[in-house]
């Protein structure tokens, strides 16, 4: 099993990035996929996550708006894209895979995780 994020990187507050998690070694339709960050100091948090096999989404209240979620359900690979990026924005992004088919930001119904890509948003 392997979770793969990408697309990272340093960009000007209201630029733009777009994540990407690319998955393999499990039934991709059968996951819900999350994101997730974690800034310095701060715990881990919940940012948004999708049901592959229907596109169900939910987003947290600092990125909705901001943020979309979206899978490719044949390159097996769901994408964070994150528009308007404002300094607090900055962190590692995790991405994660749940057998349990719910919406979720319960960092414990997940079971596989990603290693994490850096996202620093300069003013």
């Amino acid at each position: 099993v392997q979770l793969v994020e990408s697309g990272g990187g340093l960009v000007q507050a209201g630029g733009s990035l777009r994540l990407s998690c690319a998955a393999s070694g499990f039934p991709f339709d059968d996951y819900a996929i999350g994101w997730f960050r974690q800034a310095p100091g701060k715990e881990r948090e919940g940012v948004s996550a999708i049901v592959t096999s229907d596109g169900d989404t939910i987003y947290a209240d600092s990125i909705k708006g901001r943020f979309t979620i979206s899978s490719d359900n044949a390159q097996n690979t769901v994408y964070l894209q994150m528009n308007n990026l404002r300094p607090e924005d900055t962190a590692v992004y995790y991405c994660a895979a749940s057998e349990e088919l719910l919406l979720s930001f319960e960092e414990y119904e997940y079971n596989y995780w990603g290693q994490g890509t850096q996202v620093t948003v300069d003013s």
